[in-house]
């Protein structure tokens, strides 16, 4: 099996090392890290992850907004992104979906199950 490669893209730092370290650690993932969207943008451009995580409140552009942008690139488009999120609701859950996001996880998360939550959303198991 070829090693994943996940980008995760979050404003907090610790947030980024945290989730870097769970998912080298725990999946054996090659794992990058990008502190806004139009950072997570270009970096999904240019290193083409198998996801994304994706922080819902970031100032500048927020997750949505940061989705949006990647769908519209056909360069991005196909690569499946997980929403991290503090605030999560069923109401929310059902417009993420709607929006074509495969799935939110709630934070904080437990680092030792993130791994293992990614790779259950995408199938991964």
């Amino acid at each position: 099996m070829t090693t994943k490669r996940i980008l995760v893209v979050d404003n907090e730092e610790y947030i980024q090392e945290v989730a870097k370290i769970c998912l080298e650690t725990v999946a054996g993932w090659e794992v990058l890290t990008a502190g806004s969207g139009k950072e997570g943008i270009n970096k999904a451009e240019e290193f083409q992850p198998d996801a994304i995580l994706l922080d819902v409140m970031m100032p500048d552009m927020d997750g949505p907004a940061t989705f949006e942008k990647l769908q519209a690139n056909p360069a991005t488009q196909k690569i499946p992104v997980i929403l991290l999120t503090a605030k999560i609701q069923a109401s929310d859950r059902r417009r993420y979906a709607e929006m074509g996001l495969k799935s939110a996880i709630a934070k904080p998360f437990n680092p030792l199950e993130l791994a293992g939550e990614v790779a259950s959303v995408l199938g991964w198991n």
